[in-house]
């Protein structure tokens, strides 16, 4: 069948008003991460409906396993979907069809990877990440499931969502992932309270989980195969052979830093549980806790980025930076007004909000109380860490669109390795684990100051050569 030509995406990538167009790419994008998000927070609120808090602490040990996947999703997805955007800039669409088909291949078979890896190294890996006797059955029997089982669907799906989002295909990527999240909060009760027995929650909520990302996984190759009628997207291996050597390095320059970004951003949640741990399983429960409440407005912000970034690598790519700076400034406004407002949310209302992921009336209720007792005061410290969070987000993303992945990974290394785990380990010696609390809005502040500064002399040096070349 003959492919429609992609002028509607041109359109909107080029022409159309920059809030207009911010708010097409990325109201489908944030919606497709809130319900993505929905793939974890739903499992710890039905956990929490036992009340054992034992049980709510294997979930964050295991949570940092699965968002090493998403950081697998990233290398292929973003980098894939960022190159493709900018060869859509230049109308080099014969070379855009075959990163596409390249980025889907590679996904699978670095899902399939991570999972077998996964699998020969459960125990060590679960046992260096804070696990304990408590927590070791309950955490190994989610991640064989969700990881070594389910790793293929999970890391191929999310990397299809950004392939179709930077082939302007937002709401076909929003659909795919809001339908897997819808499924399971579906499936998530009837395994873990109808068709398994008591004892075996976690388990049914593994086995939710990796049936929610397998069903959006076919449907978003279904969504895939469909668009490529109308924009250079591809899956045929033959294809994918015949990506150029220059595209591939372009892949890589731009998928290797925001691996890294997620993946360092994954050893910073590493830490944080190997530290809470060391306090005791309750602690280590608080945290997990918290980390899942502010993840929704950090999801919110993550999807603004991840909108606008196929807008600025077309335009980038095309030579209208002002209309690639007008996107950006339009962008950052937004996800500040969303992190301000994440505050005065968090501060407000954190005991309410922790409760909704441990029930208190069960027969462990005392140590329920003690359990949110930690992560309502942990999630009031954390809440200021929201402005510089998404001040990182964006710069990292602006800097991937604009192909500058060596900057990204500097912004990357440094804003963890330097600034967030060092201060974790002094602030926890120096304050316990309220200082473990307070070393994210210190690290993420000194890491946003540092993006800024990469970002102005990325925009800067790029403002001499366009002068030069007038």
């Amino acid at each position: 069948m003959t492919r429609k030509p992609s002028i509607d995406k041109h359109e909107l990538f080029a022409r159309t008003p920059v809030p207009k167009a911010l708010y097409t790419m990325a109201v489908p994008t944030i919606i497709s991460q809130l319900i993505n998000l929905i793939y974890n927070m739903v499992d710890a609120f039905f956990i929490g409906r036992t009340g054992n808090s034992y049980m709510m602490a294997a979930t964050s040990l295991s949570l940092t396993m699965v968002l090493m996947m998403v950081a697998l999703a990233n290398l292929f997805g973003i980098g894939g979907g960022s190159q493709f955007a900018r060869l859509l800039g230049v109308q080099k669409e014969e070379n855009a069809r075959r990163v596409s088909a390249f980025s889907v291949w590679a996904s699978a078979g670095i899902g399939l990877s991570y999972a077998l890896l996964i699998g020969l190294f459960l125990d060590p890996v679960l046992r260096f990440l804070g696990g304990s006797e408590n927590t070791m059955g309950f955490a190994r029997s989610y991640a064989l499931i969700v990881v070594v089982l389910g790793g293929v669907p999970a890391v191929l799906s999310m990397s299809l969502a950004h392939l179709l989002r930077n082939a302007g295909f937002s709401g076909k990527a929003s659909l795919g992932l809001s339908g897997g999240g819808v499924l399971n909060v579906i499936l998530d009760p009837l395994f873990m309270f109808v068709l398994l027995p008591k004892g075996q929650e976690v388990t049914g909520a593994a086995i939710a989980t990796a049936l929610s990302n397998t069903a959006a996984c076919v449907y978003l190759l279904c969504a895939y195969r469909r668009a490529g009628r109308e924009a250079p997207l591809a899956m045929s291996l033959k294809e994918a052979r015949k990506v150029s050597g220059p595209d591939l390095l372009k892949v890589f320059a731009v998928g290797v830093p925001s691996a890294i970004l997620t993946g360092l951003f994954d050893v910073a949640n590493i830490c944080v549980n190997i530290i809470a741990a060391a306090h005791n399983d309750l602690v280590l429960a608080a945290m997990g806790i918290v980390m899942k409440v502010e993840r929704v407005p950090n999801a919110v912000n993550v999807g603004i980025c991840q909108g606008m970034l196929p807008i600025i690598a077309y335009n980038y790519a095309s030579g209208d930076r002002k209309r690639m700076n007008e996107v950006i400034r339009a962008a950052r406004t937004v996800g500040l007004g969303v992190a301000f407002f994440s505050i005065l949310l968090f501060e407000v209302f954190a005991n309410p909000a922790v409760r909704l992921f441990l029930s208190t009336r069960t027969e462990d209720a005392e140590t329920a109380l003690v359990t949110i007792g930690y992560a309502a005061l942990f999630l009031r410290i954390r809440a200021a860490a929201s402005p510089f969070q998404f001040i990182n987000y964006h710069t990292s993303y602006s800097m991937q669109a604009m192909g500058a992945g060596g900057k990204t990974i500097l912004h990357a290394v440094v804003r963890e390795l330097v600034f967030y785990i060092p201060l974790m380990f002094l602030l926890d010696r120096l304050f316990g684990e309220n200082g473990l609390a307070a070393a994210l809005p210190a690290g993420e502040a000194c890491g946003a100051v540092f993006a800024l500064f990469l970002l102005r002399s990325i925009l800067n040096r790029q403002g001499r050569k366009d002068a030069e070349q007038a």
